[in-house]
C-alpha cells in the first residue's frame, strides 16, 4: 500500500467515502491523513482525532463511524514513525521519534489542514500520547479548538517500575547516540497482538481480537516497542506537563476521561493534573483499561454520554436531526450531564469524579 491508501480488513472495514492523502510537515516528514464527512444531514463541526503511540487510522474505524453519526466531519492522521506516515529507522516496526519538537511539527501541520479544509467549530478527541501532546499544545495556545476531550493522557507511565531510573537511562543512551536503538529488551512484536488474557488495553475480548487481527494483517502500519529516542521525548513531554503551572496554562475547555484499571498510564497523575485545570475536569471510569474507546459496550456508553454532554456543535438551520440516543446512552448521559455542563460557558469545572 502507499501513503495515500487505506488498509482494508474485511472483518473490520474502514468507513466508506473516506479520503486519504499525504502532506509534509515544516521539516519534510510525510504524514498520512484521512477525513470523512458526517453520515447525517445535520453538521456539527469537525473533530480532530489524535491517536496514541503505536496506533494507526484504521484502528479507529468504529469511533470514526460513531462521530460521523453524531454529525461531525472527522480529520485524523498517523504520527510520524507509525502507521502509514514516514519512518526514520531501517526497521519498520521500531517506534521512533527523534525529538519532542517533531511531534509538535506534526500537530502544527494537522491544525493547519484542519483550518484550511474543514468547517468550524473545531473539537479535538485525543488518546494517550496524542492526548498529552494536545494538552501541551493547548497550554502553548497551539490547539485552536473549542473543546478538547483527552482520553487516558500520558502524564505518567505506570508500566515503568522505576521512572526516575528509566528517565536517567534514556537520557544517557540518547546523548551517547543510541536514540534510534530499541529500548533495552524491546522488539518488533506489534503492540496489541499478544494473548487477550492479562492484556493492558481492553476488557472486551471481541474488540481486542479484532484489533489484534488488524495489527497482524496490517504489517506495514503496526509497530512494536519504542526507541530510546521516543522514551526520551516522552519523558520530556511528561516533565513539561508535570510543572505546577502547566494545567493553569491550558485555556481550552477540557474533559479528561481516565481509566480506573489503567496499567499503562498513571491515573493518579491525571487526577492531579485535572484538579488544577481552570477550565476542565476529569471523569474516571473505574472498570476501564487503557483503551477506553476499545472497551466493552457498557464502558463505551459512559464515555459517549460524557462526550455528548461536553461537545456541542453548531446546528445548521432546517437540517434533519441525527438519530436519537439509545436508552443506555440517555441513562449514562443523565449520570454525567451535571459533571460536565459547566463547560458550556467555559466555567471552571475542577477536580475529578468517578462514574460508577
Amino acid at each position: 500500500m502507499t501513503e495515500a491508501e487505506f488498509f482494508h480488513q474485511p472483518d473490520y472495514p474502514v468507513p466508506g467515502h473516506g479520503k486519504v492523502w499525504s502532506a509534509q510537515t515544516s521539516d519534510g516528514a510525510r504524514l498520512r491523513m484521512a477525513s470523512w464527512r458526517p453520515s447525517v444531514r445535520r453538521e456539527k463541526g469537525t473533530i480532530l482525532l489524535a491517536q496514541g503511540r503505536a496506533e494507526f487510522i484504521e484502528r479507529y474505524s468504529e469511533t470514526i463511524a460513531e462521530l460521523r453519526r453524531r454529525g461531525f466531519h472527522v480529520l485524523t492522521f498517523d504520527w510520524r514513525g507509525q502507521g502509514g506516515s514516514q519512518r526514520f529507522t531501517g526497521r519498520q516496526r521500531k517506534g521512533h521519534v527523534g525529538r519532542l519538537v517533531h511531534y509538535e511539527r506534526d500537530l502544527a501541520l494537522v491544525m493547519a489542514q484542519l483550518q484550511e479544509r474543514f468547517p468550524p467549530p473545531y473539537f479535538a478527541l485525543a488518546h494517550s500520547m496524542g492526548a498529552a501532546l494536545c494538552l501541551d499544545a493547548a497550554r502553548r495556545a497551539a490547539l485552536p479548538v473549542e473543546r478538547l476531550v483527552a482520553i487516558a493522557p500520558m502524564l505518567g507511565i505506570s508500566m515503568i517500575e522505576n521512572p526516575r531510573g528509566a528517565r536517567w537511562l534514556a537520557r544517557v543512551l540518547y546523548w551517547l547516540g543510541f536514540g534510534k536503538a530499541f529500548v533495552p529488551g524491546g522488539g518488533d512484536t506489534a503492540i496489541g497482538t499478544k494473548p487477550f488474557e492479562g492484556n493492558r488495553l481492553s476488557s472486551d475480548p471481541v474488540r481486542y481480537a479484532r484489533n489484534a487481527a488488524l495489527s497482524a494483517a496490517a504489517r506495514e502500519l503496526a509497530i512494536g516497542d519504542p526507541s530510546v529516542g521516543w522514551v526520551h521525548a516522552a519523558f520530556q513531554l511528561m516533565d513539561r506537563l508535570a510543572q505546577p503551572r502547566a494545567p493553569l496554562e491550558v485555556r481550552v475547555p477540557t474533559l479528561i476521561i481516565a481509566a480506573g484499571q489503567d496499567p499503562v498510564v498513571s491515573t493518579p497523575a491525571i487526577e492531579r493534573f485535572a484538579a488544577r485545570l481552570k477550565t476542565g475536569s476529569a471523569l474516571v471510569l473505574p472498570a476501564a483499561r487503557h483503551e477506553i474507546l476499545m472497551e466493552i459496550d457498557a464502558i463505551r456508553a459512559q464515555f459517549w454520554a460524557a462526550f455528548d454532554a461536553f461537545v456541542p456543535g453548531e446546528e445548521l438551520p432546517g437540517e434533519q436531526a441525527a438519530a436519537p440516543a439509545s436508552a443506555v446512552e440517555q441513562s449514562e448521559r443523565s449520570l454525567v450531564q451535571g459533571l460536565v455542563a459547566g463547560g458550556e460557558d467555559g466555567a471552571a469545572l475542577g477536580g475529578a469524579a468517578a462514574v460508577p
